[in-house]
């Protein structure tokens, strides 16, 4: 935590990935002023979400999204897809009857997502790790959704998505770590770390042409629009 401050990044969110992670990620967000929890349940998971308790979590003042929520399509070892789609509809309910945004996983099941989010009108969120070409990002984008990077962005192949972010509205970006993972190219087999969003924001400074400084006041101004708890 100290690093990541010294680093310059001031504002977290700790996602959470089931009842039980929530609860820790909202324990660490109590513990520490520059951090902030995401109440959520991961496609993934085995057991079906327990609703009641998220939203009792999500109540909570250091409480500022839904998520970690989604599709994935790609992770054989998840529940059938109208499982997860029916889990899905359940989340973005709770998500738009709290007021919260969502942060959505995508894999393998992007008309799915975009249908999904079609279905609640008011849903507001970011579309966590976007890994898509610009075709995708104009879709989710004209759905009001934030577009949200990390280090994928820095690996020299991915020049498809270094154009999405190149071609992103100034005010729908959005950028994470998804520490442990998600790591800058130049880390590669290092754990990842909040402290390594530097990586990832000095080349999205490079690609669109502004400062450091310049793009950390935008995304300072990105965070706090959309996750409206977050002071």
């Amino acid at each position: 935590m100290e690093a990541a401050v010294r680093a310059g990044v001031t504002r977290m969110i700790a996602m959470g990935i089931d009842v039980e992670h929530s609860r820790r990620a909202l324990a660490f967000a109590h513990q520490f002023s520059e951090v902030f929890a995401g109440i959520g349940h991961y496609p993934t998971e085995t057991a079906a979400p327990d609703v009641a308790a998220l939203r009792l979590l999500a109540t909570d003042e250091r409480a500022v999204a839904i998520g970690e929520v989604g599709l994935d399509f790609v992770d054989s070892s998840g529940p059938a897809r109208e499982v997860q789609e029916a889990r899905l509809d359940e989340l973005f309910a709770l998500a738009v009857d709290l007021d919260l945004p969502v942060s959505v996983h995508n894999r393998g099941a992007a008309d799915e997502v975009r249908a999904a989010i079609n279905a609640h009108p008011g849903l507001r969120g970011a579309m966590h790790y976007f890994a898509l070409e610009w075709d995708w990002a104009e879709r989710f984008l004209e759905l009001g959704f934030y577009l949200s990077f990390a280090g994928l962005v820095t690996r020299p192949s991915r020049h498809a998505l270094r154009e999405v972010v190149m071609r992103c509205p100034a005010d729908r970006l959005l950028l994470e770590t998804d520490s442990p993972y998600g790591n800058a190219h130049k880390r590669m087999g290092v754990p990842n770390r909040p402290a390594f969003l530097v990586d990832t924001a000095t080349l999205v400074a490079e690609l669109r042409g502004i400062g450091l400084e310049e793009l950390a006041e935008l995304e300072r101004a990105n965070a706090l629009a959309l996750f409206r708890k977050m002071t």
